[in-house]
């Protein structure tokens, strides 16, 4: 297809000038005239072109946050577009898989004596732990859908459970405020418990895969105020992250090696890690900080292992692979983080560049619970006691779209792998997966007795398992 010059006579009822930007707003090359029966798949090509991909890429193209669907010539007369004025096209990277939906639950499986609090796949996709109000934690054996170890010695409510992102340790916090790692192939204790919080467990974060190998160091945070470092090999708090007024309701460890504590205070605060150093505070919000999210979450998660299920053989083959992906995901675009409140609404920040919020993000008519970027950063959903999930644009914080179809409060949320679909979890008892690009129900999926309130969607793709208050872990698959 023929991309027109600028300079060239041509008659203007049969083209349109359009810039093409990456989803920051960078402009890829100069505005070009094209004509006005080009559609996305010409526009794909034009931008695998202008990028010089050896490798085709697809992508999806949004005009004024709208996704393009049609010709433009269609486009411009639906909306009553001006051909005069330069249209601006997003061009946005798709995943290069697919993840199906599930839409059948594949086991139920007994074994807690009280309500399942949380689920976690491992980084790799291949284990599953979860944690209970019956203060054990459990792994279970995905291929055959029975239970593998139960980690006994907490003596109080599991309330959290972390996997490090190469996969070797978790760390599980309880409601008496100490942590206790396991060895996920033995589900036997690594060492004593890390004691220092004195009051519940309510965050924990790994430092980032990239950053060091193997894991050593995460962070928790507590209804005591303070967040804590620890380092596994040495067993003990190394550093005391002291500062905020009232609890810290949530930790998340940023791919750049910055740590945010969220509070009831209602500031964020921003440290540096060798110290503990306070380097900035996010101030703007009326009532309790009570979630996080960071725009690189889903990579810094899963460090090396992407859906193809590669193994590594070195610590630094490993550190060197979760790099190429962290930087991959984050181009040239600074870490994003939101923050979710019990003022209902939201912020999106860029801590590295300013103290000052990049957008307000309201709409929610109660709390927000849960927020979550898409896996590449595009997308931010939000989980809300409006019984809602609500979808923004992960870059300028605009409102996309409304989830509505549970009819009690949305718990928890999870991302497909490929950013394409969405899972929520709820008091209603149900699960339900939706599809970002029609915007609507996808599957729903009923099964559990009573409410939901665990989520995880595998990395992997192929499974997604939860738990509430009907003490079963159930696993879907498609």
């Amino acid at each position: 297809m023929e991309v027109m010059e600028e300079g060239r006579e041509i008659s203007s009822s049969n083209t349109v000038m359009c810039l093409l930007t990456d989803p920051e707003g960078e402009p890829l090359g100069a505005p070009l005239y094209l004509p006005q029966n080009s559609g996305p798949p010409q526009l794909q090509e034009i931008v695998n072109k202008l990028l010089k991909n050896e490798e085709k890429m697809p992508y999806a193209f949004y005009i004024s946050d709208q996704e393009l669907i049609v010709q433009l010539g269609s486009y411009l007369q639906k909306n009553k577009v001006s051909v005069e004025k330069v249209l601006r096209i997003v061009y946005q990277p798709q995943a290069l898989f697919r993840i199906r939906p599930v839409n059948r639950c594949s086991a139920t499986i007994a074994g807690h004596t009280e309500a399942v609090l949380s689920v976690s796949f491992s980084p790799d996709g291949q284990n599953l732990a979860s944690g209970s109000g019956d203060t054990t934690v459990r792994l279970w054996d995905l291929n055959t859908q029975t239970p593998l170890f139960t980690c006994s010695g907490h003596k109080n409510w599991v309330l959290c459970i972390a996997w490090s992102s190469d996969g070797k340790h978790l760390v599980s916090g309880s409601k008496a405020g100490e942590l206790l790692t396991w060895d996920p192939q033995t589900g036997k204790q690594s060492g004593g418990p890390l004691l220092g919080h004195k009051k519940w467990i309510t965050g924990i974060s790994w430092e980032p895969v990239h950053l060091q190998a193997p894991c050593r160091r995460f962070v928790s945070s507590s209804k005591d105020g303070d967040a804590r470092i620890w380092d596994i090999s040495l067993r003990k708090c190394v550093i005391c992250l002291s500062g905020h007024t009232l609890a810290v309701t949530c930790v998340k460890w940023g791919g750049d090696g910055m740590i945010y504590t969220g509070s009831q205070d209602c500031t964020i605060k921003v440290w540096e890690t060798s110290q503990g150093k306070l380097i900035r505070e996010l101030k703007g919000h009326g009532h309790w900080v009570n979630s996080l999210a960071l725009s690189t979450e889903y990579i810094l998660r899963t460090g090396a292992f992407d859906h193809t299920r590669k193994t590594y053989s070195s610590p630094e083959e490993m550190k060197e692979a979760a790099l190429a992906r962290y930087n991959q995901m984050k181009g040239n675009a600074p870490e994003r983080l939101v923050s979710g409140s019990d003022d209902f609404t939201m912020f999106l920040w860029e801590p590295a560049l300013s103290k000052h919020p990049k957008a307000r993000m309201t709409g929610h008519q109660q709390l927000v619970n849960h927020v979550y970027f898409s896996p590449d950063g595009q997308w931010l959903a939000s989980a809300s006691f409006d019984k809602s999930v609500k979808l923004w644009n992960g870059i300028t914080g605009k409102f996309v779209a409304s989830f509505r179809g549970h009819v009690g409060p949305v718990y928890q949320i999870s991302w497909s792998a490929d950013s394409r679909l969405l899972l929520s979890g709820s008091k209603d008892s149900t699960l339900k997966v939706w599809d970002i690009r029609t915007q609507k129900l996808k599957q729903d999926l009923p099964g559990h007795a009573d409410e939901v309130f665990s989520v995880d969607w595998s990395p992997d793709g192929e499974k997604v398992a939860s738990g509430g208050k009907d003490r079963v872990l159930k696993l879907w698959m498609n």
